[in-house]
């Protein structure tokens, strides 16, 4: 394992990449400048419209998103030859992972050997399914791997490894001491993985909505219409020190940690328009054979996406002035003439539907109609799963609460418990529970989706967690702070207790409510992510042609803020969202129907808002601004003995 590369990246490997890297930007930036103007008219047309009424019943949590801080001694393959050697490993509260010579080095302040955001990363915990993987990188064709370099993870068995895989940069090997830690380690590090790969996600910031729109149409343009996982992005932070595994510094030198939580999803972008030709370049030239070689594969992979993170760092912190001035002056061109722009738009969306209505119906009914009950249900089931799993965990919380009260506690223990019952949501042992149920129907709806394009897999299963991790810590900040409302030093052990349990009810029928809206967004979102990039690449042959007529129309208005394209998305977007919401209703039964799309209007550029909506942050569902309560920990408990009997 311990080949490298034999063509390490010289200057003009570097300046190559560098230079595709520019082109990149230049021909993705104008479409990011065209989406943030759209992003701003639709924001400031949600302001100017009627607003609902609120939606959500439980308070919003203030505390999402992080992981629970978790650390501990391993052991980690690195150096050349690699080697086992003892580390002191750190996983940080914003999913960024540290390691340390040994822990007093930690303790001290000291620099850690090296670091790395999880984003993107895959947890193996399996040496044999490592050792496949990495068959498959490289394949030898004669398949003897007999004549292989010296192989450590071969010489020495790993009783509870935890393998780091990604895609475009180095592996990170580690092993834990004993089965228990591994499993600790495993959760906590799933845990990471999970919010660095969906900060994106969660955003509701008109920059970030208009960056996943630009991303989409950006490789839309080159032939991509399925939805995947190339938006599981966060902010990017490499390794410092001697690097993810103990090799020399990156010839580029140290490198800037920005903060940019669009970086990672851009350098992904472009990793995988290389990967092709790098493989086709470089893999000939790889000394070593087998596993030997596949381990320098990752290393060159590594440097590569070096390399294009810091290009594409340099040039989104290059435009990020730019970005600045051009909202705050969108801000001010849009918003006088919203209303014009908005019937304008509105009279184009009524011609295209006109023209494209046969094409699109028929695509419907051949090739989505009847695939859309089962999707629908299998996502409900997904969903209805893991909330049922928080339901039942919630209540068996606010019950230990009740219990604990009951048996007249000491004031140390009563805020120990309390304290375990607020760390519900942030604790991942106790909510693998719900992730797990989340899981559950990958295998079914992998096959279901597999004939619209559909490899997003992996950001829906997140999804699903999040939604789970947010109403959780959604219910858990009610709970404490209704109890907070009722509870006082005049009442005795035995009133607390029922005083709670009324709350218990309380929160419980919230919980239904909220859990109730945000399964059906759930699954409008989905449904549009599966369906809409299929029905517009089998419209883009026909459809697409008509739209140069409207052209005109649009450009009299002067403003980036309409494009005959976006609006000829819309359209679409609009008519599978009445099948979709038709088929929920079927999933969800007749009653409640006023309620049952949860505030979603009909028309496709309010339903857009709907389908942009990220569970994790669900302070967008209709509250007005600084509606929320305060939400405050329970006050401090009273003395042991005040409270009486």
């Amino acid at each position: 394992m311990g080949g490298r590369p034999s063509s390490p990246l010289d200057k003009r490997q570097q300046h190559d990449l560098r230079g595709q890297v520019d082109a990149l930007l230049r021909n993705f930036l104008p479409q990011y400048r065209g989406h943030l103007a759209a992003s701003i008219l639709r924001q400031i047309s949600r302001e100017l419209g009627p607003q609902e009424l609120a939606g959500c019943q439980l308070l919003h949590s203030k505390k999402l998103p992080r992981v629970r801080e978790h650390r501990g001694p391993l052991t980690q393959l690195w150096g050349h030859p690699p080697q086992w050697q003892p580390i002191f490993c750190v996983l940080r509260g914003d999913g960024r992972l540290e390691w340390f010579s040994h822990r007093e080095e930690y303790e001290n302040g000291g620099r850690p050997l090296g670091s790395t955001a999880l984003t993107g990363y895959t947890i193996l915990t399996s040496q044999r399914e490592y050792l496949h993987l990495l068959d498959a990188l490289c394949p030898d064709s004669s398949g003897d791997h007999t004549q292989e370099e010296p192989d450590p993870l071969l010489e020495t068995p790993v009783n509870f490894p935890l393998f780091l895989q990604h895609p475009f940069r180095r592996h990170l090997c580690f092993s834990a001491a004993t089965g228990e830690a591994q499993r600790s380690w495993r959760l906590a590090l799933q845990g990471g993985i999970r919010l660095r790969g969906t900060v994106l996600q969660r955003s509701q910031a008109p920059a970030a909505l208009a960056f996943l729109e630009a991303v989409r149409l950006y490789r839309q343009h080159q032939g991509h219409f399925g939805h995947d996982d190339v938006t599981l992005g966060s902010d990017a932070e490499v390794s410092i020190a001697r690097g993810c595994t103990g090799s020399p510094r990156n010839p580029l030198g140290p490198q800037q940690r920005p903060r940019s939580s669009l970086l990672q999803v851009l350098t992904t972008v472009l990793m995988r328009e290389l990967l092709p030709a790098l493989r086709a370049q470089t893999l000939p030239r790889l000394r070593g054979v087998g596993r030997a070689r596949a381990w320098a594969w990752t290393e060159l992979l590594d440097a590569v996406h070096a390399v294009v993170l810091a290009g594409a760092s340099a040039g989104l912190r290059a435009f990020q002035p730019e970005k600045d001035e051009l909202l705050a002056a969108l801000e001010r061109t849009i918003r006088p003439d919203v209303d014009q722009m908005m019937r304008l738009r509105a009279r184009l969306a009524g011609r295209l539907r006109a023209q494209i209505q046969g094409p699109l119906e028929s695509c419907l009914h051949r090739k989505v109609d009847v695939h859309l009950p089962r999707v629908t249900q299998t996502l409900l089931n997904t969903v209805e799963a893991a909330l049922a799993a928080v339901q039942t965990l919630l209540a068996q919380g606010m019950d230990r609460l009740s219990l604990h009260l009951r048996g007249k506690p000491s004031g140390t223990r009563l805020r120990k418990e309390v304290y375990s019952f607020g760390e519900m949501p942030w604790d991942p042992e106790l909510m693998q529970i719900c992730y797990r149920e989340a899981e559950r129907s990958r295998g079914q709806l992998r096959q279901l989706v597999a004939p619209f394009g559909f490899l997003g897999l992996r950001s829906l299963v997140f999804g699903a967690q999040d939604l789970a991790q947010q109403l959780m810590a959604d219910a858990v900040a009610t709970f404490l702070q209704l109890a907070d409302q009722c509870l006082s030093t005049a009442l005795d052990c035995n009133q607390a207790a029922q005083q709670l349990e009324k709350v218990r009810g309380r929160v419980l029928k919230k919980f239904q409510s909220d859990s109730g809206s945000a399964q059906r967004r759930f699954i409008r979102r989905w449904q549009i992510c599966i369906f809409l990039p299929f029905v517009l690449s089998q419209l883009e042959p026909s459809c697409k042609l008509e739209l140069p007529e409207l052209e005109g129309d649009v450009l009299a208005v002067g403003s980036p803020a309409l494009t005959i394209e976006g609006i000829y998305e819309d359209v679409i977007r609009g008519v599978l969202l009445q099948r979709i919401d038709r088929e929920l209703k079927k999933a969800l039964g007749a009653s409640d129907v006023s309620c049952a799309l949860d505030g979603c209007s009909e028309a496709p550029w309010d339903q857009e808002g709907a389908d942009e909506e990220t569970e994790a942050q669900r302070e967008t569902c209709s509250r007005q601004p600084g509606s929320y309560p305060e939400v405050q920990p329970l006050r401090p408990l009273p003395p042991p003995g005040t409270l009486r009997s």
